[in-house]
């Protein structure tokens, strides 16, 4: 009898999920929940053509750091401000790509702007914006197990500090109260203008452009098919109609163009 009980119990703990295992569901809100997100870079972030090492433990190569530093430059000064641009979930790692990566030099900020009672200015103007981007590597010993993004942002707390106040925060914290709900559950909604949706969900991957009936209109479309492709329609600097269509998955969108240059 016990050694039945016994092997009952081994049985059900094969067949029971690992607990501290990644979940679908558990990649789809850290992806949501660090994806564009701000801090401040508390050591010199270095560019490079790879993603930079750092341990889920607070441990990293400094002198490689400094090396890549010393070759490429720095992507972000101590108290710069920098922003995550895109989440990748791998098996043993999360690479966070910072200010769009190697690729995108100093044009990450170059739409958003902060200030009060009317008067704005880029934040490149107030020298708190990062001169370039780079990736990191948060790797882990085995296979990553479940986390929250709170958890992710613990880790990099050596590094990056998303808790300190920056001048972007401060600058939401002035918009109505619906827009401060969309750009925090970045989602775009009717009335924003473009600062605010690039805060909320980025850059788009396509712009196009038109006129009709004397109105100029600028659609910001995300997403690639198959799955969620989103539109955002500008007229006179504010979204005037958001629509999600599912390319592939019963609906559809309009073909492919090319970007506004």
């Amino acid at each position: 009898m016990i050694r039945l009980t016994t092997t009952l119990l081994l049985l059900t703990a094969l067949l029971l999920p690992a607990a501290d295992k990644l979940d679908p569901e558990q990649r789809i809100v850290i992806i949501r929940g660090m994806s564009f997100e701000f801090a401040t870079s508390k050591i010199l972030l270095p560019r490079s053509k790879k993603a930079l090492d750092f341990n889920s433990d607070g441990k990293y190569d400094k002198n490689e750091w400094d090396t890549a530093a010393k070759t490429l430059g720095p992507a972000a000064r101590v108290g710069d401000l920098v922003q995550i641009t895109k989440v990748d979930i791998e098996k043993d790692r999360i690479v966070l790509e910072i200010n769009g990566g190697m690729k995108s030099g100093r044009k990450w900020y170059d739409n958003v702007q902060v200030g009060m009672g009317g008067n704005t200015a880029p934040i490149r103007g107030n020298g708190t914006a990062a001169p370039g981007g780079t990736t990191i590597a948060l790797r882990f010993p085995k296979e990553m197990p479940a986390l929250e993004p709170s958890d992710i942002k613990k880790m990099l707390a050596p590094v990056l500090d998303f808790e300190k106040r920056s001048a972007t925060e401060q600058y939401v914290e002035q918009l109505p109260p619906e827009v401060q709900a969309a750009v925090k559950e970045k989602r775009v909604i009717e009335g924003m203008d473009r600062d605010q949706v690039l805060m909320a969900v980025g850059k788009p991957r396509t712009k196009i452009r038109e006129t009709k009936d004397g109105t100029e209109t600028e659609d910001w479309i995300y997403g690639l098919p198959p799955g969620k492709v989103s539109f955002v329609t500008f007229a006179n600097g504010k979204v005037t109609r958001v629509k999600d269509s599912y390319a592939g998955l019963g609906g559809e969108t309009l073909p492919q163009q090319k970007p506004v240059i």
